[in-house]
């Protein structure tokens, strides 16, 4: 199965339809057919059922469409990585971390670095909080994570960065956001959204407030959710503030509490390249300059 092949497949499972995806794709309608007919045939089941000029994807073609999406976007990145390399670069590291703004100083980090050691590319990859599975098994260089999620972990090298206070997020107009730090007492009579992934500090935070308080809560299952939540005035939330994109939309004042979260960069301990040790000391040489930032 080639490139167009597998273009064919995808836009036929978008569009369930064999002459708007011939030209979607400046094919003829036969061309299309004949490609997913020569695909079925090498897999060895069907992907679509066809009905006139239309199609409906079977089950295992919905899983196989499935794969095959993510399979073109890891190819496409491939491809693209290598032009970046043939082009310009020599060399490059890969730093997997959840948002831009978990690591706030990566820009400035990554054009220090990049202005000492212009042939090698620091690629930022975007993953799930907490997850690790692309670091363990050798793709990614170097790792934001939290600690206590690294704690046990084999072959690997922890290093500080930074401790992250538990912040209150309100609307920037609420009452809250005009205080200098939150108190316990100053969450009576809200509502406040609990769970996403929360980490042992965090929830330790929540449980404290619900148990006082015995305030109305409710579960709210990531970031992105809770922050929607916020702007449809159905409640608040207390997070760590490396989670803070400092877009401003929200307001992000501290909580009255011991619990910080420690965030960490990882590599691997059998890591030797000096250039992995001198980005880790670049990033954290930004934090140690600057004390006074939020995070």
């Amino acid at each position: 199965m080639n490139s167009r092949q597998i273009d064919c497949v995808l836009e036929l499972a978008k569009v369930l339809n064999f002459n708007r995806a011939a030209e979607n794709l400046f094919l003829s309608q036969p061309t299309l057919t004949y490609h997913i007919k020569s695909i079925e045939e090498e897999i060895g089941f069907e992907i679509f059922q066809r009905s006139g000029r239309g199609a409906v994807l079977t089950p295992a073609g919905r899983q196989f469409c499935t794969n095959l999406f993510n399979l073109r976007a890891e190819y496409k990145r491939a491809i693209e990585q290598g032009q970046n390399f043939s082009s310009r670069y020599r060399s490059g590291l890969t730093i997997g971390l959840p948002m831009r703004s978990a690591i706030y100083f990566l820009p400035r980090a990554i054009e220090r670095f990049e202005s000492k050691h212009p042939g090698v590319l620091i690629t930022p990859e975007f993953i799930a909080l907490g997850s690790c599975e692309k670091f363990l098994r050798g793709e990614q260089d170097i790792l934001f994570a939290r600690e206590q999620d690294m704690v046990g972990v084999p072959d690997i090298k922890i290093h500080p960065l930074f401790d992250s206070r538990i912040y209150l997020i309100t609307e920037r107009d609420d009452p809250l956001a005009s205080k200098s730090k939150i108190t316990v007492d100053d969450l009576n009579g809200r509502v406040l959204m609990v769970g996403g992934g929360s980490q042992p500090e965090l929830r330790a935070v929540q449980k404290r407030v619900l148990e006082r308080l015995n305030l109305e809560h409710f579960n709210s299952n990531d970031r992105e959710s809770t922050l929607t939540n916020i702007a449809a005035h159905k409640g608040v939330c207390l997070a760590p503030g490396f989670l803070n994109d400092h877009n401003g939309e929200f307001a992000w004042t501290p909580f009255d509490c011991d619990e910080t979260i420690s965030c960490v960069l990882c590599t691997h301990a059998g890591e030797r390249r000096s250039i992995v040790a001198e980005f880790v000391s670049i990033v954290k040489n930004f934090y140690e300059a600057h004390p006074e930032f939020d995070c």
